[in-house]
């Protein structure tokens, strides 16, 4: 490996985020369906497995502390991140309920949940999204190109036209940020 590479693989990167434009109507879509979550007393979740699970975490940070303004926290969890809920659900019930079964429990009408996976096909991902649908919960899809099952399933799907799961992983943190200031900005401006 050499500066080649790197140039290469940043000029790729590039080209992918450039692409990236042509889904700001989905990316408006998903952050007004989170700013009428918020604003009407709900809050906005969000899953994934690997990377996705980081991400899941990292965005519903900047929901709950902040992105870019002083500004009161919003109601925001990372389904990812209780390690005793995920391995009694996993343990009790399977890998393939861990979402599903903490929507049921902390989920409400209103509520949106963000599901991350580079796929489109995590399972149990899918089976989180099924439960929101019959709870009344907006289910929004970061996907890779082409969306996967999770397309069919979520009300808003963000296809995003990268093939190589890092370049899924960075379109999906990016275009998390922009949804994060697009949030704040209608809330809080």
């Amino acid at each position: 490996m050499n500066k080649e590479w790197i140039s290469t693989e940043l000029r790729l990167l590039a080209e992918d985020m450039n692409a990236l434009a042509a889904n700001a109507d989905v990316i408006l879509a998903i952050a007004e369906a989170c700013t009428r979550a918020l604003k009407d007393g709900g809050k906005v979740m969000f899953c994934g497995n690997g990377g996705s699970a980081a991400d899941s975490q990292h965005l519903a940070a900047e929901f709950v502390g902040r992105y870019k303004m002083e500004r009161p926290a919003m109601n925001s969890v990372a389904l990812t991140v209780d390690t005793s809920i995920l391995t009694a659900i996993g343990n009790d019930y399977g890998y393939d309920d861990v979402f599903r079964r903490q929507v049921e429990g902390i989920g409400k009408p209103g509520d949106v949940l963000i599901g991350l996976s580079t796929s489109g096909n995590s399972r149990n991902v899918l089976l989180a999204f099924e439960q929101a649908a019959a709870m009344g919960i907006t289910t929004v899809a970061f996907t890779g190109c082409g969306g996967g099952k999770m397309k069919e399933k979520a009300n808003l799907c963000l296809a995003v036209p990268a093939g190589v799961t890092n370049h899924i992983q960075e379109q999906h943190i990016t275009c998390g940020h922009l949804i994060c200031e697009l949030v704040e900005k209608a809330i809080y401006e």
